[in-house]
């Protein structure tokens, strides 16, 4: 599905100059209704639920980074579980009562993880758990899946043909693992909402414990803001410098989906979430500069050696590789 067409060329200029779109102490716009969440995703994910008169809601979140807590500061909820403590009442059943509905944003997001074992674990393991706590007590599930999972080529062009999905990494595999244990099994849900939502390139307030693994926008924004050069990736792989590129899409459009899903409970399936539009880290570093008011503030680096044959040069939503029931 395509959501707010506009692309992170859109960012408001006053907004990047006072850190609007990434302070972390910017008011995020969606919380779960009396469920439990992991990472700061599920933060972002937050207060539109206050704002629709629900506060019974249970945040699982891992605030071993002392940072993160400001995240969830100006957000009204019921309880907080550390990730331990959830996955331990959600597989000794021993939450009660159990929730409406789980919205699971929670995964290990570090795309260049190395760690097979920890990856699935966590991404794999813990989210069947879940699904399967969901089908026992009727909780509504609605959880993250990445466009990771398409890997190299499966984002055709026109005159081009879809191509089946193969991961790049570890990441990309368990997710995919987990859409495929989905669908296997479908037909036992007998009803109950089963949603995941394939996010494409989210950009938006409240990523600045993320590191690396922030936005490119974020991390170009700080890039200058630290008195650097914004730094892009050389030629690769038959792409020119800069050309790689990406379907990004706000974090506020991320939420409105995760409403919507909230408010068709009887709508299931895995869904592409993105904008329909791929834009490249260029015109990306272009938008901030124009917005810092900055010219001439871009370096070219070597392509990461460490990257080289499991990097995606493109991605762009498709809403003819969505599957799943009806959803706009």
């Amino acid at each position: 599905m395509a959501v707010g067409k506009k692309g992170i060329s859109t960012i408001d200029v006053d907004e990047l100059l006072c850190d609007g779109p990434f302070n972390q102490f910017d008011r995020p716009r969606a919380y779960p209704a009396q469920a439990s969440n992991s990472q700061a995703t599920a933060a972002r994910n937050s207060c539109s639920l206050n704002d629709h008169n629900r506060t019974d809601i249970i945040v699982m979140d891992d605030l071993t980074d002392g940072s993160k807590f400001t995240n969830l500061a100006d957000c009204e909820i019921a309880d907080y579980l550390d990730i331990g403590e959830f996955r331990t009442v959600i597989t000794q059943d021993s939450l009660s009562p159990p929730p409406d509905i789980i919205f699971h944003n929670g995964a290990c997001a570090v795309t260049i993880e190395q760690n097979s074992k920890f990856m699935i674990d966590l991404n794999f393991t813990m989210s069947k758990e879940i699904l399967h706590y969901c089908q026992k007590h009727r909780s509504r599930l609605i959880y993250a899946s990445s466009a990771t999972v398409y890997g190299k080529n499966a984002f055709p062009k026109a005159g081009q043909q879809l191509q089946k999905p193969v991961p790049l990494n570890v990441y990309g595999y368990s997710k995919l693992l987990f859409d495929q244990y989905v669908a296997r099994h479908v037909d036992e849900y007998k009803g109950l909402q089963v949603v995941g939502l394939r996010y494409f390139n989210v950009y938006g307030p409240r990523e600045q414990h993320k590191g690396p693994m922030a936005s490119i926008a974020y991390q170009m924004h700080q890039q200058l803001k630290g008195g650097s050069k914004i730094k892009l990736s050389g030629a690769y792989d038959g792409y020119a410098a800069g050309m790689q590129s990406r379907d990004f899409i706000s974090v506020h459009d991320i939420v409105k989906v995760n409403l919507w899903f909230f408010d068709h409970p009887f709508v299931s399936g895995t869904f592409d979430v993105g904008t329909g539009r791929s834009e490249t880290f260029l015109e990306v570093a272009e938008a901030v500069l124009e917005a810092h008011r900055v010219q001439d503030a871009i370096s070219f680096i070597p392509f990461p050696g460490s990257l080289k044959g499991n990097y995606q040069n493109y991605t762009c939503e498709n809403t003819k590789q969505t599957t799943g029931g009806g959803l706009l």
